[in-house]
């Protein structure tokens, strides 16, 4: 195997681990949310695959990526079905599934850029493209599930995307080889998304004093 084939393999099975691993967080938030389960199957299912179908939408890539290779929609419902079946093994899981969320993040940034620059995309295209591959179907879950979304909070999760996206972009732009620009990239978002979990970094937030009710005229 020749070393294209070889990256191309590892990122491949990073993408079906991060499938299986973004399917489990969904299905998980159907099963707090007591959903039946046909509900956490479908959150599963969005979760896994809603950023790249939004993309491949976007992109006029049709169809999108997991109806042109439906093991990524087995691999999401099976996921989906044993974390329904079996919730508190998950539940009793949640640092190896913050990893493997990590993970995921991290392989579906690179995909994601990756692919904009294929489509001959600017900077921001390029990295709006990687961000939502990676966090859309997150996005949607917690609409869904009626939280506020993760992206939406002082989390760094999209914020390590950009960067990553970013990288890439430039690491692209400076012609380096993909395998190279590619692992950077991906690493660099998984170390900064495991670093902000492990010591509990968050983005700054503004607060604003609520002004004093107004008093009534004497």
């Amino acid at each position: 195997m020749n070393p294209i084939d070889h990256q191309a393999a590892i990122i491949y099975f990073l993408d079906l681990l991060g499938t299986v691993a973004f399917a489990a967080s969904g299905a998980l938030a159907g099963v707090r949310r007591r959903m039946d389960l046909l509900g956490v199957i479908v959150l599963g299912i969005v979760t896994a695959t809603g950023g790249g179908v939004m993309r491949d939408v976007l992109l006029n890539d049709t169809p999108p990526f997991c109806f042109k290779n439906e093991l990524y929609l087995y691999l999401a419902v099976a996921a989906s079905v044993v974390v329904f079946l079996t919730p508190r093994s998950f539940e009793r899981m949640n640092r190896a599934m913050l990893l493997l969320d990590a993970l995921g993040l991290g392989t579906f940034l690179v995909i994601g850029t990756s692919k904009a620059l294929s489509f001959h995309l600017g900077y921001l295209g390029a990295v709006i493209m990687g961000v939502m591959t990676a966090t859309c179907g997150g996005l949607v879950r917690d609409l869904l599930s009626n939280e506020i979304p993760l992206i939406l909070q002082r989390e760094i999760y999209a914020s390590a995307c950009v960067v990553g996206g970013s990288l890439l972009f430039c690491l692209h732009q400076a012609a380096v080889a993909s395998s190279i620009s590619l692992t950077v990239s991906a690493v660099t978002v998984i170390a900064i998304r495991c670093a902000a979990l492990m010591k509990g970094w968050q983005l700054p937030r503004r607060h604003i004093h609520a002004a004093p009710p107004l008093q009534p005229d004497k």
